[in-house]
């Protein structure tokens, strides 16, 4: 399987394709044009006293970054760039007078469209211009970013290459989306960069806007032992099955997919997505019992050895894993471990303490959870669990057809502008939701005990319907 950005800058003499030297931009001396020295004695063009104050103290500071980036764009020169060669210097003077006055100086443009495309590109523009001249706009460029987040050194020099060369040089991988991010350049630099991005790195735009943003999934199965699914396949296939709805806004607000291959949630779907794929499975926990011993002996290192470094004393099975357990369903008896699988919920910690010990079970799939959102309209909102099982396999039928075109068919009639699935879910309640897929309720969907315990029925739901003989009532029911 391709890894979604990365079909052009392979092995030359494998692929037939450009390589890294035969799309770059800048020399290597140009890349590498400054020394210690140079950077020592630097001085921004705006005075920032109240940044170099973050420069102090023993952690890395954003401020020092800019000025490496300063003072990289001033040996450049202008010739060699497309945009002020200063636009790292009035960022640093720009964010000086917002710390001094405590306001920001950003106004949010909108979208700023690329031919043939209504998402992808978030206008940015600064309301002191004449004082800053080189970062009167500075729009943030999203990019499709890989499958996993597996780069080539030729894709990520060539990136750069393009963000130094038609931008600011100041990028960010990876934004709360996932995507790969330019962060300022100038709205005549957004078609060339548009073209410089499909043509020599073969790789889309994000999505930015009211529409499918850039799907976003783990490492899965590539490297990781814990994947339930193909996480990378199952984002490559609804990217490419959802492409109009990533380049063409459409719906009321965001909408985020993200592919988790596992219930560790490496890339935080239960939070941060309108739609998370969760990893899980039916059957039960493998117990290696051998294992077990091993670890109970202090033979195996606990956590994969991620606690090395430190001695943290004998590894205790009961006190680290057992009573850690959310649903009290393991025992441990000295000997042999068990495990009521029917109350697991699936939370991962036992088998990330014991790996050797405990593994996923065989009949795999993906938990489909809706809802979750950053607090815009209405507060923070973690995702429902709405459907607790549906196998994953290419061509995900049964996902496309039985849930995301009906979700998105309700939210694109019934949502608000600016709402979101979560907060359409929580204004019209879940009981439509579930009527919508077509599905039963479940105890699972019941947010917090007894906060819901109303059941409101339709009339065809009840026999006889709303009509009653009010003597045959008080037949049965006397006053």
């Amino acid at each position: 399987m391709g890894i979604p950005g990365q079909e052009k800058l392979w092995d030359k003499e494998e692929k037939g394709h450009r390589t890294y030297n035969d799309v770059r931009i800048f020399t290597d001396d140009q890349l590498n044009n400054y020394t210690e020295e140079e950077l020592k004695n630097f001085k921004n063009k705006h005075d920032i006293p109240m940044l170099e104050e973050l420069e102090k103290g023993p952690w890395p500071s954003f401020v020092s970054d800019l000025k490496r980036e300063a003072l990289h764009r001033r040996k450049l020169g202008k010739d060699n760039l497309m945009i002020e060669q200063d636009v790292a210097e009035d960022l640093l003077g720009l964010m000086e007078l917002s710390y001094k006055e405590g306001e920001t100086h950003w106004k949010h443009g909108g979208i700023v469209g690329v031919l043939g495309y209504g998402g992808g590109v978030i206008g940015r523009y600064c309301d002191q211009q004449q004082k800053f001249p080189a970062i009167a706009h500075f729009h943030t460029v999203r990019v499709a970013q890989p499958g996993g987040k597996f780069y080539t050194t030729d894709y990520l020099r060539t990136f750069c290459d393009i963000a130094e060369y038609r931008g600011s040089g100041i990028t960010n991988l990876h934004g709360s989306t996932g995507d790969m991010v330019i962060l300022g350049t100038f709205t005549d630099q957004l078609e060339p960069i548009f073209f410089d991005l499909t043509h020599d790195l073969g790789v889309d735009l994000g999505g930015s806007g009211s529409n499918l943003r850039t799907p976003s999934d783990c490492i899965g199965p590539a490297r990781c032992e814990f994947a339930c699914y193909d996480t990378l396949d199952m984002c490559y296939n609804l990217t490419m099955t959802y492409q109009d709805e990533l380049h063409r806004p459409a719906f009321p607000y965001k909408f985020k997919f993200k592919f988790d291959g596992c219930p560790n949630g490496c890339v935080a779907s239960i939070a941060r997505s309108d739609m998370a794929f969760i990893g899980t499975w039916k059957d039960d926990i493998r117990i290696n019992q051998d294992a077990v011993q091993e670890y109970v002996a202090n033979k195996i290192p606990r956590d994969g050895g991620g606690m090395s470094g430190k001695d943290w004393g004998k590894f205790d099975i009961q006190a680290e894993v057992i009573d850690l357990c959310p649903t009290k369903c393991m025992n441990w008896d000295g000997k042999k471990l068990t495990i009521n699988n029917a109350e697991c919920n699936r939370c991962m910690h036992c088998i990330n303490t014991m790996p050797e010990a405990l593994r996923i079970g065989k009949d795999t799939g993906v938990s489909i959870l809706l809802g979750a959102k950053a607090p815009i309209l209405e507060g923070a909102q973690m995702s429902v669990l709405t459907i607790p099982f549906a196998y994953a396999k290419n061509p995900y039928d049964n996902i496309k057809n039985g849930v995301i075109s009906k979700i998105f068919d309700w939210w694109i009639e019934e949502g608000k502008n600016r709402e979101r699935l979560g907060e359409l879910i929580q204004r019209m309640g879940l009981k439509t939701l579930i009527e919508v897929l077509g599905i039963p309720a479940m105890p699972q969907m019941v947010k917090e005990p007894r906060s819901n315990p109303y059941v409101f029925f339709k009339e065809e739901e009840v026999p006889g319907g709303w009509t009653r003989d009010i003597n045959d009532y008080r037949s049965r029911h006397p006053r």
